[in-house]
């Protein structure tokens, strides 16, 4: 018996991407390769993040399992401490094999689907830890203050929106370190595999600079940056006395300024926005009377300024609104923490946490992977760039399909999974293993 018979689509799909092969070469450098190898450690650790188990110590509920043992391809599943062990075997090289293999996964994806634009977006994100890890630092952190953290930096793609490439860094580091070159290095990766695509680039304010910018600029990709106010107050007094604002609706508002910091020899576009939003009233009010307030009235409303600089050429309402695209980021950082486990560090050794969160990237990454196997793409490029598939997160997808009960039976010598009757259940699994090409 088994309480993950759902499994077998990921069987399925690592059967469908090559996973097993494909990780063996991930790490076939490293020598004396037991039968519980870095690639059997490194595919059970994605298994282990996509049934929703945080800590290691999770394998102790399903060590007999008999469909987690099928999707690794052994008899009997490694214990936690050969795991750890296994996994401080893995060298930086094997690190850069993994991050490669889910470069090219992704990148996979977007050539079949010819799309006509790439839109990475660049972010670091926060992963904090109770205790001392290699390679960790106390730096800003403003949930979690005076922790020890990665502040590695994140690569994502908007139209799957999965993670393409990661840059591990300290907890002390800017935004901007090594930045430049990570960029570029995702840049030429998506380049080559895909010559004839727009690529498009959308940074926040922390790497705001010259030298990036022109950088991006010549190597041919649209870009959007927000300006960051409190170093460059001189643009203050540009927005303050602008009198002619052109409206967008009833909220945004915009003009392009014919402006650069005195310091840059380059030049770009800048685009002044301000929204419309209801100014707080700090004043005190009686309890049980209310104050009555006008829709329209000006006191009741204040704005909020941004600027953005960008060599597109299009409409000021058009590049603002892809570059307030850059939120799904936000979400795709959201999803893999709370439901494959990003922000967990659990090995003491940095490589080990390396690994560990490629691990997460991946598991976020197969769970889009199987859904756009098996659904066929719900909308066009939108001035956003969202995703062109709706997608269900890995959380719904777990306890609608992977969590199901179920029995291997061997009728007639056949060795069969059986369900409990489900109408709902099986028209769905039908729809990924036919989309798999499975002979469940």
């Amino acid at each position: 018996m088994t309480p993950y018979a759902g499994a077998i689509l990921i069987q399925a799909l690592f059967q469908k991407l090559s996973f097993k092969e494909r990780l063996r070469d991930c790490f076939q450098h490293i020598g004396g390769q037991s039968i519980f190898g870095c690639p059997a450690v490194t595919m059970l650790l994605v298994v282990h993040l996509m049934l929703g188990f945080r800590k290691l110590r999770g394998l102790d509920y399903y060590h007999e399992d008999p469909m987690i043992s099928r999707i690794i391809g052994v008899r009997q599943l490694p214990n936690v401490s050969t795991m750890s062990r296994t996994a401080d075997k893995i060298d930086a090289k094997g690190v850069i094999n993994l991050k490669t293999l889910c470069r090219q996964m992704v990148l996979d994806r977007v050539s079949t689907e010819c799309c006509p634009r790439v839109t990475i977006d660049f972010d670091g994100s926060v992963m904090s830890t109770k205790r001392h890890a290699e390679g960790s630092a106390v730096g800003y952190n403003k949930i979690k203050k005076g922790a020890r953290s990665y502040y590695p930096l994140f690569c994502t793609v908007s139209q799957t929106g999965q993670f393409l490439d990661v840059y591990h860094r300290s907890g002390n580091v800017h935004d901007s370190r090594g930045a430049m070159l990570f960029m570029r290095a995702c840049i030429l990766a998506v380049r080559k595999r895909l010559p004839q695509a727009i690529v498009e680039v959308r940074i926040d304010g922390a790497f705001f600079s010259e030298r990036l910018l022109n950088q991006l600029n010549k190597l041919g990709v649209l870009f959007t940056a927000s300006v960051p106010f409190e170093r460059l107050s001189e643009l203050k007094g540009l927005v303050e006395g602008r009198t002619h604002w052109e409206r967008i609706d009833k909220t945004w508002s915009t003009f392009e300024a014919k402006w650069k910091p005195a310091s840059w020899t380059s030049v770009f576009r800048f685009i002044v926005t301000r929204q419309r939003v209801k100014k707080q009233d700090k004043k005190p009010i009686q309890l049980g009377l209310f104050e009555p307030r006008a829709e329209d009235a000006g006191s009741s409303f204040d704005y909020d300024y941004r600027v953005i600089v960008t060599n597109h050429t299009t409409q000021n309402h058009l590049v603002m609104r892809f570059h307030h695209g850059r939120g799904g980021q936000e979400r795709i950082f959201s999803e893999a923490k709370s439901m494959a486990q990003l922000d967990y560090i659990p090995f003491k050794k940095l490589i080990s946490n390396q690994i560990f969160a490629l691990s997460a990237m991946l598991a976020h990454n197969l769970t889009r992977e199987l859904q756009m196997q098996a659904k066929d793409r719900e909308c066009g490029t939108t001035q956003k760039r969202n995703t062109l598939w709706t997608f269900e997160t890995l959380s719904t997808i777990r306890q609608n399909l992977f969590l199901r009960a179920g029995i291997f039976k061997r009728p007639q010598g056949k060795l069969t999974l059986v369900l409990n009757s489900n109408p709902t259940v099986e028209k769905e699994f039908d729809c990924y293993l036919s989309a798999l090409k499975s002979a469940a």
